[in-house]
């Protein structure tokens, strides 16, 4: 069945980040029963999604700001926060984790029904049980990237690729990817343009330009900005994100396994 990014733009806050700012306590208790320093970052912004336990006698908790995710940190005195990245000695950000399961996991599991209802074709095997899902245009390098490095695991079987094709980054990206969607094998046709650059002979349609407006409207929805945005589900059935050409380790774990 065919239902019918990358760089991600910088994000900017009005808000203090990690040079360890702190926000004054000022605001009485709300309902809601966050700390008021917490309450503080809601007003300037910032969505709150839960507490997660934090080294050093700090409380963590994840938030979002125009859908990227972010961590804010409450003092042990409970009176002042710091919006920012929290390393560890090994350099890890401690907030990875929590912020996955709290704010980006619920996220992604309601765009992965999403994307299943919109128009995608599909390359690889229909009974290929890896699925993933990526947005992508026409005119994007690091899309290209990933559809090369991503080719093993498609010609061997195990995984197939879920193109939802958009229209952002230029002024021909929807004519480019309606022309894609409108061939008379889209699959084809998406891997000829990424090998080779060529476009299919035939123009868009009404249909495969909605198409594309109803896929890029989905990127927008989800606040997403950049192409590829590639989506796979783990071993658990977590649904996961990954911003831009996958790195080595990434792409191992979008497509299950080390190597096809």
């Amino acid at each position: 069945m065919q239902n019918h990014a990358p760089r991600m733009m910088p994000l900017r806050l009005t808000l203090p980040l990690a040079a360890g700012i702190a926000l004054a306590a000022s605001l009485p208790a709300a309902a809601d029963d966050w700390p008021a320093p917490i309450q503080t970052l809601e007003q300037q912004g910032l969505t709150i999604h839960g507490e997660f336990e934090a080294p050093g006698g700090l409380r963590g908790y994840g938030a979002s700001i125009r859908g990227q995710s972010v961590a804010a940190y409450l003092t042990p005195d409970g009176e002042h926060a710091v919006v920012g990245t929290l390393i560890d000695a090994q350099g890890r950000d401690v907030s990875a984790e929590p912020l996955e399961q709290l704010v980006d996991g619920p996220k992604n599991a309601e765009l992965w029904k999403a994307m299943a209802d919109h128009h995608w074709v599909r390359e690889g095997d229909t009974d290929a049980s890896r699925v993933v899902y990526t947005f992508s245009d026409p005119n994007c390098p690091y899309c290209r990237k990933f559809w090369q490095d991503a080719q093993p695991w498609v010609e061997n079987g195990d995984v197939q690729i879920r193109h939802l094709m958009v229209g952002i980054l230029k002024a021909d990206s929807p004519e480019k990817a309606a022309a894609i969607l409108a061939a008379d094998d889209p699959s084809a046709a998406i891997a000829e343009h990424y090998r080779t650059g060529a476009m299919p002979d035939s123009e868009g349609t009404d249909q495969s330009e909605q198409w594309v407006a109803d896929n890029t409207q989905v990127m927008r929805d989800a606040q997403l900005y950049a192409t590829p945005v590639i989506f796979y589900q783990d071993d658990d059935g977590e649904v996961h994100k990954v911003m831009g050409a996958p790195t080595p380790d990434k792409l191992r774990a979008i497509m299950g396994s080390d190597s096809p």
